[in-house]
Protein backbone atom coordinates (compact mmCIF):
# COMPACT_ATOMS: atom_id res chain seq x y z
CA UNK A 1 0.00 0.00 0.00
CA UNK A 2 2.72 2.40 0.76
CA UNK A 3 4.73 1.86 -2.27
CA UNK A 4 1.66 2.45 -4.58
CA UNK A 5 1.14 5.38 -2.77
CA UNK A 6 4.72 6.23 -2.88
CA UNK A 7 4.60 5.54 -6.82
CA UNK A 8 1.58 8.07 -7.44
CA UNK A 9 3.57 10.42 -5.58
CA UNK A 10 6.22 10.37 -7.91
CA UNK A 11 3.64 10.29 -10.98
CA UNK A 12 2.25 13.75 -9.87
CA UNK A 13 5.67 15.47 -9.03
CA UNK A 14 6.46 16.14 -12.77
CA UNK A 15 2.97 16.69 -13.38
CA UNK A 16 2.75 19.58 -11.10
CA UNK A 17 6.11 20.89 -12.64
CA UNK A 18 4.68 20.84 -15.85
CA UNK A 19 1.78 22.44 -15.26
CA UNK A 20 4.06 25.35 -13.11
CA UNK A 21 6.28 25.71 -16.34
CA UNK A 22 2.79 26.20 -18.72
CA UNK A 23 1.51 28.50 -16.82
CA UNK A 24 5.22 30.88 -15.97
CA UNK A 25 5.13 30.61 -19.93
CA UNK A 26 1.75 31.70 -20.33
CA UNK A 27 2.33 34.78 -17.90
CA UNK A 28 5.63 35.89 -18.48
CA UNK A 29 6.64 34.50 -22.38
CA UNK A 30 4.03 34.70 -24.44
CA UNK A 31 2.29 37.91 -22.23
CA UNK A 32 5.23 39.50 -21.33
CA UNK A 33 5.44 42.11 -18.49
CA UNK A 34 5.48 44.42 -20.88
CA UNK A 35 2.26 43.21 -22.27
CA UNK A 36 0.82 42.97 -18.49
CA UNK A 37 2.01 46.93 -17.71
CA UNK A 38 0.42 48.17 -20.94
CA UNK A 39 -2.95 46.33 -19.96
CA UNK A 40 -2.72 47.68 -16.76
CA UNK A 41 -1.64 51.26 -17.35
CA UNK A 42 -3.86 51.95 -20.41
CA UNK A 43 -2.52 50.60 -24.41
CA UNK A 44 -2.69 54.59 -25.68
CA UNK A 45 -0.31 57.12 -23.90
CA UNK A 46 1.61 55.12 -21.71
CA UNK A 47 5.39 56.37 -21.63
CA UNK A 48 8.16 53.71 -21.59
CA UNK A 49 8.89 55.19 -18.12
CA UNK A 50 5.57 54.42 -16.77
CA UNK A 51 6.36 50.97 -17.71
CA UNK A 52 9.56 50.65 -16.51
CA UNK A 53 8.73 51.87 -13.47
CA UNK A 54 5.37 49.15 -13.27
CA UNK A 55 7.56 46.62 -13.63
CA UNK A 56 10.30 47.54 -10.84
CA UNK A 57 7.19 47.85 -8.47
CA UNK A 58 5.91 44.59 -8.69
CA UNK A 59 9.85 42.85 -9.70
CA UNK A 60 9.00 42.00 -13.21
CA UNK A 61 12.81 43.61 -14.26
CA UNK A 62 14.72 40.95 -13.65
CA UNK A 63 15.21 39.04 -16.30
CA UNK A 64 13.02 35.55 -16.99
CA UNK A 65 15.51 32.97 -15.99
CA UNK A 66 19.29 33.25 -15.55
CA UNK A 67 20.71 36.64 -14.46
CA UNK A 68 23.77 37.30 -15.84
CA UNK A 69 24.63 40.52 -13.86
CA UNK A 70 24.16 39.00 -10.35
CA UNK A 71 26.22 36.39 -8.62
CA UNK A 72 26.74 33.14 -7.09
CA UNK A 73 23.37 32.18 -6.56
CA UNK A 74 21.90 35.31 -7.82
CA UNK A 75 22.24 34.14 -11.01
CA UNK A 76 19.23 32.17 -10.46
CA UNK A 77 17.83 33.44 -7.60
CA UNK A 78 17.47 36.89 -8.88
CA UNK A 79 15.24 35.74 -11.42
CA UNK A 80 11.30 36.13 -12.41
CA UNK A 81 11.10 32.26 -12.87
CA UNK A 82 12.41 31.95 -9.52
CA UNK A 83 10.22 34.34 -7.49
CA UNK A 84 7.57 34.24 -9.32
CA UNK A 85 7.11 30.62 -9.93
CA UNK A 86 9.56 28.16 -7.94
CA UNK A 87 8.59 30.30 -4.62
CA UNK A 88 5.12 29.19 -5.14
CA UNK A 89 5.94 25.79 -4.37
CA UNK A 90 6.95 26.55 -0.46
CA UNK A 91 3.38 28.89 -0.40
CA UNK A 92 5.01 32.00 -1.11
CA UNK A 93 2.62 33.59 -3.63
CA UNK A 94 4.19 37.08 -3.53
CA UNK A 95 1.25 40.40 -3.10
CA UNK A 96 -1.10 41.61 -5.06
CA UNK A 97 -1.25 44.69 -6.73
CA UNK A 98 -2.90 46.50 -3.88
CA UNK A 99 -0.11 45.03 -1.90
CA UNK A 100 -1.97 42.66 0.54
CA UNK A 101 -0.48 39.37 0.68
CA UNK A 102 -1.94 36.67 -1.63
CA UNK A 103 -1.37 33.59 0.87
CA UNK A 104 -3.16 35.63 3.80
CA UNK A 105 -5.76 36.61 1.95
CA UNK A 106 -6.39 33.12 0.38
CA UNK A 107 -6.20 31.65 3.99
CA UNK A 108 -9.09 34.50 5.43
CA UNK A 109 -11.20 33.69 2.17
CA UNK A 110 -10.82 29.73 2.13
CA UNK A 111 -13.10 29.34 4.80
CA UNK A 112 -16.31 30.61 3.11
CA UNK A 113 -15.93 28.95 0.56
CA UNK A 114 -15.75 25.57 2.40
CA UNK A 115 -19.12 26.56 4.42
CA UNK A 116 -20.51 26.50 0.92
CA UNK A 117 -18.82 23.92 -1.34
CA UNK A 118 -18.93 20.82 1.47
CA UNK A 119 -22.67 21.09 2.26
CA UNK A 120 -22.87 21.38 -1.49
CA UNK A 121 -20.88 17.81 -2.16
CA UNK A 122 -21.56 16.02 0.67
CA UNK A 123 -25.49 16.24 -0.03
CA UNK A 124 -25.38 16.44 -3.22
CA UNK A 125 -23.54 13.43 -3.20
CA UNK A 126 -26.07 11.86 -0.99
CA UNK A 127 -29.10 13.20 -2.86
CA UNK A 128 -28.18 12.66 -6.38
CA UNK A 129 -26.80 8.39 -5.70
CA UNK A 130 -30.05 8.50 -4.04
CA UNK A 131 -32.34 9.49 -6.85
CA UNK A 132 -30.52 7.41 -9.64
CA UNK A 133 -30.87 4.40 -7.02
CA UNK A 134 -34.60 5.24 -6.94
CA UNK A 135 -34.58 5.09 -10.93
CA UNK A 136 -32.96 2.41 -11.24
CA UNK A 137 -35.09 0.32 -8.51
CA UNK A 138 -37.89 1.89 -10.60
CA UNK A 139 -36.30 1.21 -14.07
CA UNK A 140 -38.40 0.48 -17.17
CA UNK A 141 -41.24 2.26 -15.15
CA UNK A 142 -42.83 5.94 -16.16
CA UNK A 143 -41.76 6.89 -12.67
CA UNK A 144 -38.47 6.09 -14.40
CA UNK A 145 -39.15 7.96 -17.57
CA UNK A 146 -40.00 11.00 -15.67
CA UNK A 147 -37.62 10.72 -13.65
CA UNK A 148 -34.89 11.10 -16.80
CA UNK A 149 -36.90 13.55 -18.44
CA UNK A 150 -36.80 15.82 -15.28
CA UNK A 151 -32.89 15.74 -15.27
CA UNK A 152 -32.74 16.38 -18.75
CA UNK A 153 -34.82 19.34 -18.26
CA UNK A 154 -32.80 20.21 -15.28
CA UNK A 155 -29.18 20.08 -16.63
CA UNK A 156 -30.30 21.72 -19.68
CA UNK A 157 -31.17 24.99 -17.66
CA UNK A 158 -28.19 27.42 -16.50
CA UNK A 159 -26.77 27.18 -13.16
CA UNK A 160 -26.93 31.10 -13.50
CA UNK A 161 -30.87 30.57 -13.70
CA UNK A 162 -31.15 28.72 -10.70
CA UNK A 163 -29.43 31.58 -8.78
CA UNK A 164 -31.21 34.41 -9.83
CA UNK A 165 -34.59 32.52 -9.86
CA UNK A 166 -33.63 31.68 -6.44
CA UNK A 167 -32.62 35.26 -5.36
CA UNK A 168 -36.10 36.33 -6.57
CA UNK A 169 -38.54 34.07 -5.18
CA UNK A 170 -36.80 33.02 -1.54
CA UNK A 171 -35.19 36.37 -0.91
CA UNK A 172 -36.51 39.24 -3.14
CA UNK A 173 -40.55 37.70 -2.97
CA UNK A 174 -40.75 35.82 0.35
CA UNK A 175 -38.04 37.45 2.49
CA UNK A 176 -37.11 34.43 4.03
CA UNK A 177 -32.87 35.09 3.79
CA UNK A 178 -30.76 37.78 2.41
CA UNK A 179 -30.33 38.15 -0.64
CA UNK A 180 -26.58 38.18 -0.67
CA UNK A 181 -23.54 39.07 2.19
CA UNK A 182 -21.81 37.48 4.77
CA UNK A 183 -20.89 37.75 8.43
CA UNK A 184 -18.52 35.06 10.09
CA UNK A 185 -19.39 32.46 13.25
CA UNK A 186 -23.16 31.20 13.25
CA UNK A 187 -24.90 33.59 12.07
CA UNK A 188 -23.30 32.76 8.61
CA UNK A 189 -26.09 30.30 8.20
CA UNK A 190 -28.50 32.49 6.90
CA UNK A 191 -26.51 33.50 4.13
CA UNK A 192 -25.28 30.12 3.41
CA UNK A 193 -28.52 28.35 3.26
CA UNK A 194 -29.61 29.83 -0.53
CA UNK A 195 -26.18 28.95 -1.89
CA UNK A 196 -26.26 25.78 -0.64
CA UNK A 197 -29.52 24.67 -1.80
CA UNK A 198 -29.07 26.15 -5.62
CA UNK A 199 -25.76 24.52 -5.49
CA UNK A 200 -27.49 21.01 -4.80
CA UNK A 201 -30.59 21.94 -6.78
CA UNK A 202 -28.06 22.74 -10.10
CA UNK A 203 -26.26 19.76 -9.94
CA UNK A 204 -28.89 17.23 -9.38
CA UNK A 205 -29.96 16.69 -13.13
CA UNK A 206 -26.53 15.91 -14.79
CA UNK A 207 -24.99 13.76 -11.50
CA UNK A 208 -28.33 11.66 -11.00
CA UNK A 209 -28.40 10.81 -15.23
CA UNK A 210 -24.36 9.97 -14.76
CA UNK A 211 -25.15 7.81 -11.80
CA UNK A 212 -28.33 6.22 -13.39
CA UNK A 213 -26.52 5.21 -16.24
CA UNK A 214 -23.51 3.94 -14.30
CA UNK A 215 -25.83 1.45 -12.22
CA UNK A 216 -27.70 0.49 -14.84
CA UNK A 217 -24.60 -0.86 -16.86
CA UNK A 218 -23.98 -2.68 -13.14
CA UNK A 219 -27.36 -4.65 -12.85
CA UNK A 220 -27.31 -6.51 -15.99
CA UNK A 221 -23.75 -8.34 -14.52
CA UNK A 222 -23.44 -11.82 -13.21
CA UNK A 223 -22.89 -11.25 -10.14
CA UNK A 224 -26.15 -9.63 -10.06
CA UNK A 225 -28.32 -12.52 -11.41
CA UNK A 226 -26.67 -14.50 -8.98
CA UNK A 227 -27.49 -12.61 -5.99
CA UNK A 228 -30.72 -12.82 -7.59
CA UNK A 229 -30.48 -16.33 -7.88
CA UNK A 230 -29.72 -16.74 -3.98
CA UNK A 231 -32.87 -15.03 -2.99
CA UNK A 232 -31.59 -11.39 -1.98
CA UNK A 233 -33.59 -8.26 -2.10
CA UNK A 234 -33.89 -5.86 -5.22
CA UNK A 235 -32.77 -3.32 -2.54
CA UNK A 236 -30.16 -5.55 -1.21
CA UNK A 237 -28.64 -6.18 -4.61
CA UNK A 238 -28.74 -2.40 -5.44
CA UNK A 239 -27.36 -1.11 -2.03
CA UNK A 240 -24.97 -4.13 -1.09
CA UNK A 241 -23.16 -5.22 -4.70
CA UNK A 242 -24.88 -2.92 -7.87
CA UNK A 243 -23.49 0.67 -5.54
CA UNK A 244 -20.38 -1.35 -3.37
CA UNK A 245 -18.97 -2.33 -7.44
CA UNK A 246 -19.84 1.17 -9.13
CA UNK A 247 -17.92 2.95 -6.62
CA UNK A 248 -14.90 3.41 -8.67
CA UNK A 249 -16.91 5.39 -11.73
CA UNK A 250 -17.87 7.71 -9.00
CA UNK A 251 -14.99 8.18 -7.01
CA UNK A 252 -13.55 9.08 -10.57
CA UNK A 253 -16.09 11.82 -11.23
CA UNK A 254 -15.96 13.02 -7.82
CA UNK A 255 -12.35 13.95 -8.25
CA UNK A 256 -13.35 16.72 -10.43
CA UNK A 257 -15.03 18.63 -7.78
CA UNK A 258 -12.24 18.30 -5.47
CA UNK A 259 -10.52 22.04 -6.42
CA UNK A 260 -14.07 23.47 -5.89
CA UNK A 261 -14.09 22.50 -2.54
CA UNK A 262 -11.17 24.99 -1.70
CA UNK A 263 -11.13 27.10 -5.07
CA UNK A 264 -15.18 28.19 -4.25
CA UNK A 265 -17.69 28.52 -6.93
CA UNK A 266 -16.83 31.67 -9.08
CA UNK A 267 -20.74 32.35 -9.97
CA UNK A 268 -22.39 31.47 -6.73
CA UNK A 269 -19.84 33.87 -4.62
CA UNK A 270 -19.95 36.64 -7.02
CA UNK A 271 -23.68 36.82 -6.92
CA UNK A 272 -24.49 35.99 -3.27
CA UNK A 273 -21.72 38.07 -2.17
CA UNK A 274 -19.72 35.35 -0.24
CA UNK A 275 -15.89 36.92 0.35
CA UNK A 276 -14.08 33.27 -0.95
CA UNK A 277 -11.64 32.05 -3.14
CA UNK A 278 -14.37 32.39 -6.26
CA UNK A 279 -15.12 35.58 -5.80
CA UNK A 280 -11.58 36.35 -4.96
CA UNK A 281 -10.48 35.12 -8.14
CA UNK A 282 -13.35 37.01 -10.28
CA UNK A 283 -12.46 39.99 -8.43
CA UNK A 284 -8.91 39.69 -9.62
CA UNK A 285 -9.31 39.15 -13.20
CA UNK A 286 -11.46 42.38 -13.75
CA UNK A 287 -8.64 44.08 -11.72
CA UNK A 288 -6.03 42.27 -14.20
CA UNK A 289 -3.69 41.61 -11.14
CA UNK A 290 -1.37 38.98 -12.77
CA UNK A 291 -0.25 38.19 -9.37
CA UNK A 292 -3.25 36.56 -7.93
CA UNK A 293 -4.33 34.93 -11.18
CA UNK A 294 -1.04 33.71 -11.13
CA UNK A 295 -1.91 32.21 -7.69
CA UNK A 296 -5.24 30.61 -7.97
CA UNK A 297 -4.35 28.91 -11.81
CA UNK A 298 -1.65 27.40 -9.21
CA UNK A 299 -3.72 26.10 -6.40
CA UNK A 300 -5.88 25.18 -8.53
CA UNK A 301 -3.64 22.72 -10.56
CA UNK A 302 -1.94 21.25 -7.58
CA UNK A 303 -5.90 20.82 -5.61
CA UNK A 304 -6.52 18.63 -8.71
CA UNK A 305 -3.64 16.84 -8.76
CA UNK A 306 -3.81 16.25 -4.88
CA UNK A 307 -7.87 14.91 -5.72
CA UNK A 308 -6.26 12.64 -8.38
CA UNK A 309 -3.95 10.81 -5.77
CA UNK A 310 -6.53 10.84 -3.44
CA UNK A 311 -8.94 8.87 -6.23
CA UNK A 312 -6.43 6.39 -6.70
CA UNK A 313 -5.89 5.65 -2.91
CA UNK A 314 -9.83 5.49 -2.68
CA UNK A 315 -9.64 2.69 -5.46
CA UNK A 316 -7.75 0.16 -3.37
CA UNK A 317 -9.93 0.76 -0.42
CA UNK A 318 -13.27 -0.21 -2.84
CA UNK A 319 -11.37 -2.58 -4.88
CA UNK A 320 -8.53 -4.18 -3.53
CA UNK A 321 -7.32 -5.60 -7.42
CA UNK A 322 -5.85 -1.97 -7.88
CA UNK A 323 -3.62 -2.37 -5.31
CA UNK A 324 -2.03 -5.76 -6.62
CA UNK A 325 -1.98 -4.38 -9.99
Amino acid sequence: MLAYILRRLLYALPILVGVNLITFALFFVVNTPDDMARMQLGIKRVTPEAIEKWKVERGYDKPLLWNEKAAGAGRLSQTIFYQKSLRMFVGDFGRADDGRDIAGEIKGRMGPSLAIALPVFVLGLFVTVSFALLLVFFRATYLDFAGVVLCVAMMSVSSLFYIIGGQYLVSKAWHLVPISGYVGGLDATKFLVLPVVIGIVSGIGASTRWYRTIFLEEIHRDYVRTARAKGLSELAVLFRHVLGNAMIPILTGVVVVIPSLFMGSLLTESFFGIPGLGSYTIEAINAQDFAVVRAMVFIGSLLYIVGLIATDISYTLVDPRVRLE
